[in-house]
């Protein structure tokens, strides 16, 4: 009975011998097994690694067995049962098929990682091709045969044929385009969610008639400032507020965002964006009672320089009919063409004048104005009648003090344009160009007219003085002019929030409790973050100040994240009036928009894991 409880020393290490022994390590049994041996090739198998284990592999059928069968009698009965045509081969035999498997197996690796490489270089052109706005067939029809030239003539032949596996056609790189616009989405939703963010509605028509409303949004983001594309969607029925409020709360509840964390909303001041009953923005402000309206600064702007006097229109009307009837005509517009350049002129066409287009009326007075001397010679030969006009000495001074006056309203124009604005930053802007509108007024009412450069030179060449029923028109028009940027930007529209922009030279708000005005003191105080007040944004500022000082902060930023233009949705039109033609009417706009102007990078390797890689057919 005891010689079946206690082996006997001969049989264990019989036993270990032959490789099936187990012995006690650390209180555990583990198993031994042979190691692979040169001489079992000869039975047709080599090894491979395996869990840092040794096991056979068959170099005829490549499969692979387990632990246990690493003895030469499996091993050559594996062979007989499954390879009998092969018994008895010599090993050279073996060998020869053993290096015909590892170089099927290096071969079929490399392809592998040709064929990966080609799909992320698809991704990636077809996201140039996204952010360059152009149509997906260029991809196949340009990009690939000019890189394949390009690579066949620098690194050779071969080299150029593996661009070949790239595939770039049509429907492929819509295909991307779509992944990256949706990975987009999804890294801004993520992103946006938890967090209080601002928006900015504008709807327009293309050139197709068909109206979209764009919005962005912009939120704190890991102490930095994001503002980005929040979507593009085309209008099916009308646009009134009901309509316009439908299309952006069905995004809101489709991507689960909080209407409550909403802090600003900035529109144009349409009726059925800024209605305060039945407006967007007063439905908006019904899901979202914080939420602050913002009529867009440029728009104002626009509308208080539009106010012009009876006798300014007219010339204004005038130079328009002269535009019109130039330029609407080709034959009239290519004969002044070859006129301007016969007269040595410095430019040889008009600008056309839009009342929609925010530098348009300063940029085509200029332009008129410069050309002068032409398009009178032009409407004198064709018997205009208003070729006299452009001899008249007091129509060309009213031309040029226009001229002069609009391109300083384009100026101010320019520079409220931008990302990364806020309500103060701009507001001293036009601020600052209402005190300059007073200093224009008491210069021109005290005969100097130095500060409207065009109107003085045409005085002092012509050896004239400016007479005093037209100083009394030009001194109204600036009069009206900052009467109306009173009224559209009135001083106490950021009086109560000035310590946003000098934290560090400002009183207490009368409305801070304790703990804001503590927080405050606190900051005033702090020489450090004075120092990196005059290096960084006032945005970049309170958000660098989140940690250390969360509630006043806080209040800050509520005044900083509304935006206070609309001028990123103007700019999302442009795109649009590229991307959307007549050639690409049912292209997927939203999601090419996406890709061609956002901020955000797609992923492009998470995009390539989710996909099997295939060469280019």
């Amino acid at each position: 009975m005891k010689r079946f409880l206690i082996p006997s020393s001969s049989s264990s290490e019989q036993s270990e011998v032959s490789g099936s022994s187990e012995k006690k390590e650390d209180g555990k049994r583990k198993t031994k097994y042979r190691k692979y041996d040169d001489r079992y090739l000869d039975y047709g198998f080599t090894c491979v690694q395996v869990n840092n284990e040794e096991r056979p592999q068959c170099v005829i059928c490549l499969k692979v067995l387990a632990l246990e069968s690493m003895l030469p009698s499996k091993l050559k009965s594996h062979l007989e049962s499954l390879h009998p045509n092969v018994v008895g081969k010599p090993r050279e035999f073996f060998q020869r098929k053993l290096t015909e498997a590892k170089l099927q197996k290096t071969t079929f690796s490399k392809q592998a990682k040709v064929n990966s490489n080609a799909f992320l270089s698809s991704y990636k052109v077809a996201y140039r091709v996204a952010q360059c706005k152009k149509p997906h067939t260029i991809a196949e029809e340009l990009i690939l045969p000019a890189a394949v030239d390009m690579v066949t003539i620098m690194l050779g032949e071969d080299a150029g044929k593996q661009l070949l596996k790239v595939p770039l056609s049509n429907n492929t790189i819509s295909r991307r385009i779509n992944d990256m616009a949706d990975d987009i989405n999804d890294q801004l939703i993520c992103n946006l969610k938890g967090k209080d963010f601002a928006l900015q509605l504008d709807e327009a028509t293309d050139n197709q008639k068909d109206t979209h409303l764009i919005c962005y949004v912009r939120f704190v983001n890991e102490k930095k400032i994001v503002e980005d594309l929040l979507f593009c969607k085309e209008m099916k029925g009308g646009t009134t507020g009901q309509d316009l409020f439908a299309v952006v709360d069905d995004f809101m509840v489709q991507n689960q965002i909080d209407w409550e964390r909403c802090v600003g909303v900035c529109t144009d001041g349409g009726r059925s964006m800024a209605g305060c009953y039945q407006g967007l923005q007063a439905r908006i402000r019904s899901k979202a009672p914080n939420a602050i309206w913002t009529h867009c600064i440029i728009h104002r702007e626009a509308l208080a320089a539009g106010n012009l006097s009876e006798e300014l229109h007219n010339i204004l009307k005038i130079v328009t009919k002269v535009i019109n009837f130039i330029k609407t005509r080709p034959m009239k517009a290519r004969f002044f063409a070859k006129l301007c350049e016969d007269m040595g002129a410095e430019h040889s066409c008009l600008l056309f004048y839009s009342s929609s287009r925010w530098l348009s009326l300063g940029n085509s007075l200029l332009r008129v104005y410069e050309l002068r001397n032409e398009i009178y010679s032009y409407l004198h030969n064709d018997e205009h009648c208003f070729a006299d006009k452009f001899i008249d000495a007091d129509f060309l001074i009213q031309m040029a003090f226009l001229s002069d006056l609009f391109e300083k309203l384009n100026t101010l124009n320019k520079s409220l344009q931008g990302n990364n604005t806020n309500i103060l930053q701009l507001s001293d802007k036009v601020s600052g160009f209402k005190k300059k509108v007073i200093l224009w007024k008491g210069s021109v009412s005290k005969g100097d007219n130095k500060c409207f450069p065009s109107l003085d030179k045409f005085l002092q060449d012509n050896e004239m003085a400016l007479k005093e029923e037209l100083r009394t028109v030009f001194v109204l028009y600036l009069s009206q002019l900052h009467f109306y940027l009173q009224k559209y930007f009135p001083e106490d529209e950021v009086e109560p929030i000035k310590w946003v922009r000098d934290p560090f030279n400002t009183e207490i708000p009368q409305h801070f409790n304790n703990e804001e005005a503590e927080q405050l003191i606190d900051i005033s105080s702090d020489s450090t973050l004075k120092v990196q007040f005059q290096s960084l944004s006032l945005l970049e500022f309170w958000c660098q100040t989140q940690d250390e000082y969360p509630v006043i902060s806080k209040i800050a930023l509520l005044v900083l994240i509304p935006f206070a233009t609309s001028y990123l949705c103007e700019a999302g039109f442009s795109a649009v009036a590229v991307i959307k033609s007549k050639y690409r009417a049912k292209i997927h706009l939203e999601k090419e928009m996406r890709v061609a102007i956002s901020k955000i990078t797609p992923r492009f390797e998470e995009l390539c894991k989710e996909k099997q890689a295939h060469p280019s057919h």
